[in-house]
């Protein structure tokens, strides 16, 4: 009987270290006015599974619009409503992010090709009034666009340059909208990777954005990497002066990120076969 009563005592000791220890669970850094382990949480109905992009309007996240990386489909609605609206812009492809710029809707696919048509006609089933922009960027990979609406520019960010063999760097490309919807080459900016490694002490990082937007009250760039699991902020010049790890229980594949005209920063994460996609709210208190 005491062998029996030292073996239950010796259950509850491991039991009570265990509850300790989840209660005790490893609390990220974050940006200011935001905490990163406290996120609200929507879930995305199936047809976003694969959700790979997030904007507003004009701020208002009354509505969001999203899309997802196999479907040429503009998904819109309110966060956590379990179905959504869509019209179809385009044929199957890596689409991965979109943005707004008054009145005309802006797709960016995986190649660089750009997408655009007008935000009056997305209650309709399928598009006719599509535009295929081609060759505004140079070869890569892109996943990171944002629009300004104020300033009439869009940034867009490479995730896997040639350029970065060699110069260390993820090359971004400016450009002019023009009130007509013309966009045009207005320069570009880079992120330098090695700003990042000295940060997160990790010199063999291969930074690989996914998602990008400015916040509309301190004005820095905010850029999220799946691969690397980061949330990285950069000033208006686009130096990179912190770098923040994400869980990966909260951030399973991490790949759109917006704000609202209040500063709340929303990321959407990608679902598997055991998890829907999401998108995290994370409530900004004010700088601290």
């Amino acid at each position: 009987m005491k062998n029996y009563t030292a073996i239950g005592l010796l259950a509850l000791f491991i039991l009570m270290n265990f509850s300790c220890a989840q209660s005790q669970q490893t609390k990220y850094n974050s940006p200011k006015g935001y905490d990163l382990n406290k996120p609200v949480k929507y879930k995305m109905p199936d047809d976003l599974l694969e959700i790979s992009g997030i904007t507003f309007s004009k701020g208002n996240a009354d509505r969001f619009y999203a899309i997802q990386d196999e479907d040429g489909k503009l998904f819109y609605g309110k966060l956590g409503d379990t179905r959504v609206s869509h019209t179809k812009f385009g044929k199957h492809g890596d689409y991965e992010d979109v943005a707004i710029m008054g009145d005309k809707v802006i797709v960016l696919k995986s190649n660089g090709k750009l997408y655009t048509f007008p935000m009056a006609e997305i209650d309709e089933q399928e598009l006719t009034h599509v535009q295929e922009l081609v060759d505004l960027l140079p070869g890569g990979e892109y996943e990171s666009m944002y629009a300004d609406e104020s300033a009439k520019k869009l940034y867009v960010l490479c995730k896997n340059c040639d350029d970065e063999r060699t110069t260390k760097s993820s090359t971004g490309y400016v450009f002019n909208v023009q009130p007509s919807g013309v966009i045009e080459p207005a320069g570009n900016f880079k992120i330098e990777v090695k700003q990042i490694t000295k940060l997160i002490k990790d010199n063999k990082i291969k930074f690989r954005p996914s998602a990008m937007a400015r916040n509309p009250i301190d004005k820095n760039w905010y850029i999220v990497s799946a691969v690397n699991g980061l949330l990285v902020v950069a000033d208006a010049s686009f130096k990179v002066t912190a770098a923040y790890p994400l869980e990966h229980k909260n951030f399973l594949q991490p790949e759109g990120l917006a704000f609202d005209s209040k500063g709340n920063m929303y990321i959407s994460n990608e679902g598997d076969e055991f998890s829907r996609g999401s998108v995290l709210k994370f409530n900004y208190s004010g700088a601290k």
